[in-house]
């Protein structure tokens, strides 16, 4: 998200920056990039980036024809006019990097870099919306966070910006190093290390020093937070011992520089207490989680730290609905318009401690008249050689949870559906679209459910296709 309409590239600029030459001579100006054609806006510099799901030079000639202002491509492709506007450069990903790299060399507002196990996209949305009330605010489009998320976020990032706001994410050991390096940071944010990403780990303190590869981007004279109640606090702190910067940390500890105070949870968000270095703040949330309130701490203290105020930080916070599949909740009329169905959608991501935070907001959600709290869970990914045991142990905290219903998917959750007791169980099916056909049928006025698993494609279960089907269910004459 960027405020402002200047304009982004020239020709001249883009082939001096990438050492690219501009075809037929084309002079263009671009005042945003793009890689994919659905999205594309007119006057954008399409990036035909090759892929694992296609090659974007296929969709060059479709980019030009909506608008695009000029493509930037390894060779010229089939079906394009003769004196197309193309930049053509020997690698478009490397094309797209050098122009991140020039982007970052040529702004000098404050870039804030967040990592962690969980809690990245949403802290990195909460401190986006914070600024935003601040300064020009730059910040990466849902969670672009890998070797080409995060170039296409710094590309797209106009010189005058404020505020750069980076999410970079990681599955395995090595890769947030060059994305760090790239962005260059002011200031960094691990949101917390957990055993996430797991199976492409020997164990969870190569997580923590993959975590902790984000410091080798972080500017002399940079700013590190991280989380005090987090086991790997002092772990990671040691990483810092040896470089010129201050180190700040944020949690329910009594010695964290972002501390909370009270947390006053319910069933339609929370209000917060808060300490930030020495400066008291209170506010309220959209969201239930205790893991919120400390990411939005976390977030009051970088926006400090970058110079911001966070009294307007805080009123700003407490504006920002769930996001979808993180957490959004939405009424669905079922018959009973005065006892709807209240629909949480979690269908984003799952971890073990995602799962564990979110039921403990289902808990705090009660049902309506005759009403009962569901959860449709899918399976969680990259656990390794604990997948079995981590989806078995989650019928503990579910029977915490007061949750009377569960429903599972895929062939990992059968592990939980057998560790859950008889009258707990709703249904198991591998397959997300089976068990679409089942969950909105055995719904009753009042009732709420949460629909959690993690990402997946072909057989994989897919969760966010039982939210929609309740969604659709709303249609039926019941």
């Amino acid at each position: 998200m960027t405020i402002g309409s200047d304009i982004l590239w020239t020709s001249t600029e883009a082939a001096k920056v990438t050492g690219g030459r501009n075809h037929a001579e084309a002079k263009w100006h671009a005042n945003s990039i793009s890689i994919d054609t659905r999205t594309l806006k007119k006057g954008a510099l399409f990036v035909a980036l090759k892929g694992d799901n296609g090659d974007g030079h296929d969709y060059v000639a479709q980019a030009l024809k909506k608008g695009a202002a000029a493509a930037l491509v390894s060779h010229v492709p089939e079906g394009v006019a003769l004196d197309a506007p193309l930049l053509i450069v020997g690698d478009t990903l490397t094309g797209l990097q050098d122009l991140a790299m020039a982007a970052r060399a040529q702004c000098g507002g404050k870039m804030i870099a967040i990592t962690g196990s969980v809690g990245k996209t949403g802290t990195k949305e909460m401190m986006a919306a914070a600024l935003a009330a601040q300064g020009q605010t730059h910040a990466s489009p849902a969670s672009y966070n890998n070797h080409w998320g995060v170039p296409f976020t710094l590309a797209s990032m106009h010189r005058g910006t404020d505020y750069g706001v980076f999410e970079i994410g990681m599955n395995h050991g090595g890769e947030i190093t060059p994305l760090s390096k790239m962005v260059r940071p002011d200031i960094v944010m691990i949101t917390t290390v957990a055993p996430v990403h797991i199976e492409s780990f020997e164990n969870e303190q190569g997580i923590a020093d993959a975590k902790g590869e984000i410091f080798d981007g972080l500017v002399d004279g940079g700013k590190a937070i991280l989380n005090h109640d987090n086991q790997w606090f002092d772990y990671l702190k040691n990483k810092l011992k040896d470089r010129d910067v201050t180190l700040y940390s944020f949690g329910a500890h009594e010695d964290a520089d972002a501390r909370l105070v009270k947390f006053l949870p319910a069933s339609n968000g929370c209000r917060v207490n808060a300490e930030i270095l020495d400066e008291d703040v209170a506010f309220t949330l959209q969201h239930s989680g205790k893991h919120i309130a400390l990411n939005a701490i976390a977030t009051l203290l970088a926006i400090k730290l970058a110079g911001g105020d966070i009294k307007i930080a805080a009123r700003e916070l407490g504006k920002i609905e769930p996001l979808p599949g993180r957490g959004r909740r939405e009424n669905v009329d079922i018959g009973d318009p005065n006892n709807p169905v209240i629909l949480i959608d979690e269908s984003y991501n799952a971890s073990p401690v995602a799962m564990q935070a979110s039921f403990k907001v289902l808990a705090l959600i009660d049902p309506g008249r005759g009403g009962k709290r569901i959860a449709v869970l899918g399976d969680m990914y990259e656990l390794g050689q604990t997948a079995a045991r981590d989806h078995a142990a989650l019928a503990l905290p579910l029977k915490a949870a007061n949750v009377q219903l569960v429903y599972t998917c895929g062939p990992l959750m059968k592990n939980l559906y057998d560790a859950l007791p008889d009258e707990q169980k709703g249904a198991h099916r591998d397959d997300s679209e089976e068990l679409a056909k089942i969950v909105p049928d055995v719904l009753a006025p009042g009732d709420v459910v949460m629909v959690k698993g993690s990402r997946g494609g072909g057989a994989k279960p897919r969760m966010q296709v039982i939210v929609e089907a309740l969604r659709a269910h709303k249609k039926k004459d019941i």
